[in-house]
């Protein structure tokens, strides 16, 4: 492919929902031909909380190898796909965190013109998955970013029915079990939606 696309995913999860959803974007965005960077924004919370939830402490220690993001992962990608599970309607603050930071690459105009989208997950129904990522994208209106949001431009979006960015219901009872396949398939046409759109933005800034 003449136009390689450079795509971090950066993203917080607890008990590793998110964690699942990473994985299959990270491998439907190289199938399409990107170059992958997966990045765990850092963990704020004290270790007393997370040691009282068994699933959050086994996925912390899972996931401790997973680098934090840094600048250059921003200044190196052509499209970030940011995920955040629904905290109160709204982003986690792990993942507010680390976009709070962001002001010197804004200041510089280097958040600007690449491709963003987004992802998250609650465990109730109607528990803030459309408000968390509309939240998410009011930050990438002042980066001056290009929203790439999934819509309903494949089928199995009328499944996963979110056309903001791939959500995921948690089922009571079922926090650590697996994502489901509608989630997966959501997530991995969004992924690659991503890749293509940036590649033809790319493509067309140096034709």
């Amino acid at each position: 492919m003449s136009h390689p696309i450079n795509l971090a995913v950066i993203y917080y999860s607890a008990t590793g929902t998110g964690t699942e959803i990473v994985n299959e974007m990270s491998k439907a965005a190289e199938d399409a031909g990107a170059l992958v960077r997966v990045r765990k924004v850092s963990e704020l919370a004290p270790p007393a909380a997370i040691g009282a939830n068994p699933a959050w402490a086994a996925h912390h220690a899972a996931t401790s190898t997973i680098p934090a993001p840094s600048f250059d992962d921003i200044e190196w990608a052509d499209a970030v796909i940011f995920g955040s599970p629904t905290r109160f309607g709204n982003i986690a603050s792990q993942l507010k965190q680390f976009l709070d930071t962001l002001s010197p690459l804004w200041s510089q105009n280097k958040l600007a013109d690449k491709v963003y989208s987004g992802f998250t997950s609650a465990t109730t129904r109607h528990g803030g998955h459309e408000s968390t990522l509309l939240a998410l994208y009011n930050t990438i209106h002042h980066f001056g970013g290009i929203i790439v949001p999934p819509g309903y431009t494949d089928p199995v979006k009328l499944v996963d029915g979110n056309p903001y960015g791939t959500s995921h219901l948690v089922e009571p009872g079922n926090e650590i079990g697996s994502v489901a396949a509608d989630t997966r398939n959501a997530a991995r046409h969004q992924a690659t939606r991503v890749v293509e759109i940036a590649r033809a933005l790319k493509s067309g800034h140096a034709s």
